[in-house]
Order: structure tokens, then C-alpha cells, then sequence
């Protein structure tokens, strides 16, 4: 199948971004999955002392005791579940909400124009297509749920390879696939469509009037800001059910 050069430039470009962001967010990501897998209240208002060392334990765990050093290596945990998860993902979300966008566009360009404007038109197409993305990222959820538990929960996956855990688990590494769609499809939506309202506000993005690396940086963190402040909540609940140990996966 012949790829043309600007899907092509999608997909590079997209592998490129998941790389680069799993060499300088891998850690934050790591410090985001044990603070929402912590059940225990960590803010002590009337014992500053007190917050330091539940945040200390609950982010560095066994390190929490050891130097600086140590306690920066303590995460990195999972990072090769991660590379897998965070490039491929980034390759399907990114290089195919374009895809998306333009067969929706074409199909359904002119009614979402007539019925909301071309502006907000444009937007809404812009959204959906992100949110049915989002829904099939589905599909990447077992390396993604082995990234957690190398983050989280590190002794369930302790003396095991990679194949005798795919397959002796199976389809049991797809298990929150249901609460994972839900969260998905209104933060890509929020996501794809934050960033598009964004260029739009800015005049930029259409009629061949392109934007500035400062201009598509914008864009893009009014997007990640609005899919944080929707999907962030099931997020957590994901998290708790994707360390659950094999053996005893009730949330």
C-alpha cells in the first residue's frame, strides 16, 4: 500500500514525539502512577513534616531512604512496556486522527457546517474524530497495563518474561477495557478538540495559513489541559485496576 508523503511525515513525526516523550516524562509519569495508585490520605495540613514523608514514601517507595541518585533511577521502572506503549500510541492517535478527520470531512463536512458554522464545525469534526481514536487506543491497553504494574506494583511482575505473561494472562491484561473507552473517548475528544478551537481563536490552522511552533505549542496544551480536566478522574480508578495483582482483580 502506497503511503503518501504527508501521512508518512504523521507517522514519523508522531514516533518521534512518543520518543521524546518518554525520555523526559517518563518519571513525571511514573510519580503521576503511584500517587494515584495511593489509597491512604498523603496531605497533612497540620504537619508539614508529616506530608513530605507520605509524599516521599508513596513516589520513591523502597528508595524513599536512599540519595538523590537512587532515588531518581527508583523512576524509570517499566520504561521498555513504555517505549512500546507511548510510541505506538502516539504513531496510532496522532497519525490516525488526521486520517480520521479527512474521511469525516468529507462525509460529513458540509452538514457539520451548515448546522454549527464552519468554525465550530470544524472543531466538532476535528473532536470526534479524535474521541472514536481514542476509543480504539483501546487495543494498546496490555502494554500499557504492565507499564503500571512495573510502576506501581513491581513484585507482580518479578522473575516473569514478557511472553509467559501474555500467555498465561491473556485477555485478563485487557481487563478495565470498558472504564478505559469511557475515559478515552471524551479526552481525545477534549484533546483534539481543545487544540483545533485553540488554532482556530488564533486564526491559524485553515486556508492554507499555517502555524508557529509557539502557536501549535499553545494549541496543544489548551488541548492536554482540557482532556486532563475531563479524563483525570477514571484515570485514577484505571490505575487502581490495572496494579490489582493477576491473581485478585477486584477494584
Amino acid at each position: 500500500m502506497h503511503v503518501s508523503g504527508k501521512s508518512e511525515a504523521r507517522i514519523i513525526g508522531s514516533a518521534v514525539a512518543g520518543i521524546s516523550e518518554l525520555a523526559l516524562f517518563h518519571p513525571v509519569d511514573t510519580i503521576a502512577k503511584r500517587l494515584m495508585s495511593t489509597e491512604t490520605q498523603l496531605i497533612n495540613l497540620s504537619s508539614p513534616a508529616q506530608t513530605r514523608m507520605n509524599l516521599n514514601n508513596a513516589i520513591f517507595r523502597s528508595c524513599a531512604t536512599e540519595g538523590f541518585r537512587q532515588k531518581c533511577m527508583s523512576l524509570f521502572p517499566g520504561i521498555g512496556f513504555g517505549a512500546a506503549y507511548k510510541i505506538l500510541q502516539r504513531v496510532y492517535k496522532f497519525g490516525g486522527q488526521p486520517v480520521v478527520l479527512d474521511v469525516m470531512t468529507k462525509s460529513f463536512g458540509k452538514d457539520f457546517d451548515e448546522k454549527f458554522g464552519h468554525k465550530t464545525g470544524r472543531t466538532l469534526l476535528s473532536a470526534a474524530s479524535g474521541s472514536l481514536i481514542g476509543i480504539g487506543e483501546i487495543v494498546l491497553l496490555p502494554l500499557d497495563a504492565l507499564k503500571v504494574k512495573a510502576q506501581t506494583a513491581p513484585e507482580q511482575l518479578r522473575g516473569r518474561g514478557v511472553v509467559e505473561i501474555f500467555r498465561k494472562e491473556g485477555f485478563g491484561l485487557y481487563r478495565g477495557a470498558g472504564l478505559t473507552a469511557m475515559r478515552n473517548a471524551p479526552g481525545s475528544f477534549a484533546l483534539f478538540g481543545g487544540a483545533t478551537a485553540a488554532k482556530t481563536w488564533m486564526g491559524v490552522g485553515e486556508d492554507g495559513v499555517r502555524a508557529t511552533w509557539t502557536q501549535d505549542a499553545i494549541a496543544s496544551c489548551i488541548g492536554a489541559t482540557a482532556s486532563i480536566t475531563v479524563a483525570q478522574p477514571l484515570d485514577v480508578v484505571k490505575t487502581r485496576i490495572q496494579n490489582r495483582p493477576f491473581e485478585n482483580p477486584v477494584s
